[in-house]
């Protein structure tokens, strides 16, 4: 997935050549057919600017490309590197984003001639962003395949060009066909959207780095939309009346001149892409126009204003404007283009400092005919073998994780085999109450620290949401390979769901949950004294989170990144991946939840977990039913319903697989001499008969024992 058109010269924009290779003072042009930027020194060439998306796949966990901008010495070292975009999960909600772009700069001196020789060279130094790995490892791989492909497209050290971009011409397809509502127009591009948060904004002013600018920001809630823009272009008769309405159509039908074109601009929020500039000097200063090498910026002459969008299912704007391109604007509708939106900062009673965002803007091939290029392009530019060889370098860059991970695996895997057994064997197990007490605390520490706080391989809700995504868009199973521990966890948790429900993992090897379970215990060694949540009021409670759950998969489906954002509902990241090293807000959250759980055990999984409620929905497939219960459990004892860790029990004696976690307490209870008052019936009668009678009398007696399904009402007798 390739850079949007114009991202590189947007980026430059921003970042004075100097920045990049000392000494530089500008830019050069374009060489044709290459994505590269000719950094100089006066008239010399010092060194090169490109992206890594324009050479290489730089797909993330997230399953969107990141995009790093990197410098070229002639001589083939990397000068500079710079995050520009992404949209990874962690690094948006978790890891400090200064860890990423330090482990860029890291590259600097970098010998790309040497990599080519040596295909890609060492893997990089993946611990100094500890919680980023498959972000870390992508851009590795991304900036050394694309500097190699850069440096052989502009033939440095003798590398050899594989390849030369031939441009298709393009023209207009006027197609006047039937008027279309808002939905179909966005969904096929013939509308497209920028929409900027008072976040975005501010972050844009202090990567521009003006500490003047950067003491004044946007105040309000980050996610609050500070403009909302909406463009088209009109030269499709379709797309124009679907718009414009057919009235207004004919209106401008009269005022187009030949070879002029006209835009629909659309926006809201506290931003005005118009602005009071037009009023003063006839010219709308905070929009313009750019297509290639030209440029225009609309005047006050070609303007309307209008009240509103007249397509179907239009939302309600704060400003519509209808422009047409001014005198002696070189322009082609056929090809792509973008729309510049110049924000500006009052730093003082006369200064101001400006940053640029840009929407880029192509009509729908249906109305956009490519005429073939004379000349074919050679064999080595064929996307399909491109898309070859960055699948094959995807592949072998997750199969390089796995061999650095091999230790950590084969603990997992050993740690997953042995759980395994347990639950296999567990009617054996359970009747060991020490022992299944002690192992159980040693396991979840061993989930709390090796899978939790050492192996940072906590699974979230997020997971789902870009497994779901990849299903909607484009799967690809090299994303979810470049996290082995999350993609082993996923496989066991897949099939645990068919044997055990919900309970195998949320029970055992989440670490968050064995956080709370384990302050939960030295709580109740303290003498802390635990609540009892009514029936009444917590079989209402926990539905709380299956909605939580269902709010964010609609939301993701919307957009991933809001729902990566909502997700913090989660304090994983906060307690397990970054280790409590975050703000004090997020710390707050967590604290709380766990001195919640400190009296209510298991608080956060009994009623907010959107993980638990997301494995919960499948878990009903489960197949098997291994929990034992006697025809007298819930009537009249309820010695099980009360010990339950998070009242999966109800008074009847039913116990609800969508809320247990496994712990196995019922079972020991089960066998219990001493606890279980069927047992100790049983085995009083058993006694009279055969003074050696083992307490297993009660479960291989028919007359105590019946199998019944979970979660499956009874009858009393």
């Amino acid at each position: 997935m390739a850079a949007q058109p114009g991202q590189l010269s947007k980026y430059l924009e921003t970042i004075p050549a100097a920045e990049l290779i000392d000494g530089a003072d500008g830019y050069g042009a374009q060489p044709e057919g290459i994505p590269v930027t000719p950094i100089l020194k006066g008239q010399k060439i010092t060194g090169y600017a490109f992206l890594n998306t324009d050479f290489v796949s730089a797909i993330g966990y997230s399953g969107k490309p990141i995009e790093v901008l990197i410098a070229m010495t002639p001589e083939g070292r990397i000068a500079a590197g710079r995050l520009m975009h992404h949209a990874e999960p962690i690094v948006l909600s978790g890891i400090p984003e200064q860890k990423i772009i330090d482990f860029i700069a890291g590259y600097k001196d970098t010998d790309i001639l040497q990599v080519a020789r040596e295909k890609g060279g060492e893997p990089p130094p993946v611990d100094i962003v500890s919680g980023a790995t498959v972000t870390v490892m992508v851009i590795d791989d991304s900036i050394k395949r694309a500097a190699v492909r850069a440096a052989a497209a502009l033939g440095l050290g003798g590398l050899t060009a594989t390849s030369k971009a031939v441009t298709a011409k393009k023209t207009l397809i006027a197609d006047d066909g039937d008027i279309q509502d808002w939905e179909t127009l966005v969904g096929n591009g013939s509308v497209r959207r920028l929409r900027l948060s008072l976040k975005d904004v501010n972050d844009a002013f202090v990567a521009q780095g003006n500490a003047k600018a950067i003491e004044r920001p946007e105040t309000g809630d980050d996610d609050e939309a500070f403009i909302d823009l909406y463009v088209a272009s009109l030269a499709v008769p379709t797309i124009a009346k679907s718009l414009l309405g057919e009235r207004e159509y004919q209106n401008l039908q009269k005022k187009l001149k030949p070879e002029q074109d006209a835009f629909l601009v659309m926006g809201t929020g506290r931003y005005s892409f118009r602005g009071s500039g037009y009023v003063r000097g006839g010219i709308f200063d905070r929009i313009q126009i750019v297509q290639g090498e030209e440029a225009f910026r609309f005047k006050d002459r070609g303007y309307k204003n209008l009240g509103r969008v007249e397509a179907e299912g239009a939302p309600d704007f704060k400003e519509v404007a209808l422009f047409r391109t001014p005198k002696g604007a070189v322009f082609n509708p056929a090809e792509p283009w973008e729309l510049q939106l110049l924000v500006q900062r009052a730093i003082g009673a006369l200064e101001k400092v400006f940053v640029a965002f840009e929407l880029t803007y192509q009509l729908p091939d249906a109305y956009v005919h490519v005429e073939t290029p004379a000349v074919a392009p050679p064999p080595a530019e064929n996307p399909v073998m491109r898309n070859s060889e960055d699948v094959a370098a995807a592949n072998a860059l997750w199969q390089r994780i796995w061999k650095q991970k091999l230790p950590e695996i084969v603990i997992l895997v050993a740690a997953l085999v042995i759980l395994t057994i347990l639950f296999f064997i567990q009617d054996h197990v359970v009747r060991y109450k020490k022992f299944t007490d002690w192992f159980r605390i040693g396991f979840l520490a061993f989930t709390l620290f090796g899978i939790g706080f050492y192996a940072q391989a906590q699974l979230s809700v997020v997971n789902v949401f870009v497994f779901v995504n990849a299903l909607l868009t484009d799967f690809q199973w090299q994303f979810f390979l470049m996290e082995p521990l999350i993609f082993i966890l996923w496989c066991s948790v897949a099939v645990s769901l068919i044997f055990w429900g919900r309970g195998a993992f949320c029970g055992w090897l989440c670490p968050f949950g064995a956080l709370q379970e384990l302050t939960n215990k030295i709580a109740r060694f303290v003498g802390v004294k635990q609540f009892t949540v009514p029936w009444w009021l917590h079989e209402r409670l926990w539905p709380i989170k299956y909605i939580i759950f269902l709010g964010l998969l609609g939301l993701s489906v919307y957009s991933l990144h809001l729902a990566e954002t909502f997700s913090e509902i989660e304090p994983f990241r906060t307690s397990i991946v970054l280790r409590f090293m975050r703000g004090w807000p997020y710390l707050l959250f967590v604290f709380s939840l766990l001195f919640a759980g400190l009296f209510i055990e298991r608080f956060f999984c009994r009623y907010l977990c959107p993980l638990g409620a997301a494995l919960a929905i499948p878990g009903k497939l489960a197949m098997f039913n291994w929990l034992k219960r006697y025809r007298n459990c819930g009537d009249p004892c309820q010695t099980c319903a009360k010990e339950c860790m998070v009242q999966a029990i109800d008074p009847l004696g039913n116990i609800n697989p969508n809320e247990c976690l496994y712990c196995l307490h019922c079972q020991q209870n089960y066998y219990d001499e001493h606890v279980c008052p069927v047992v100790i019936h049983a085995l009083a009668r058993a006694r009279k008969m055969d003074p050696n009678a083992k307490t297993t009398v009660a479960d291989q007696d028919p007359a105590y024992r019946r199998g019944r399904r979970l979660n499956q009402p009874r009858e009393y007798e």
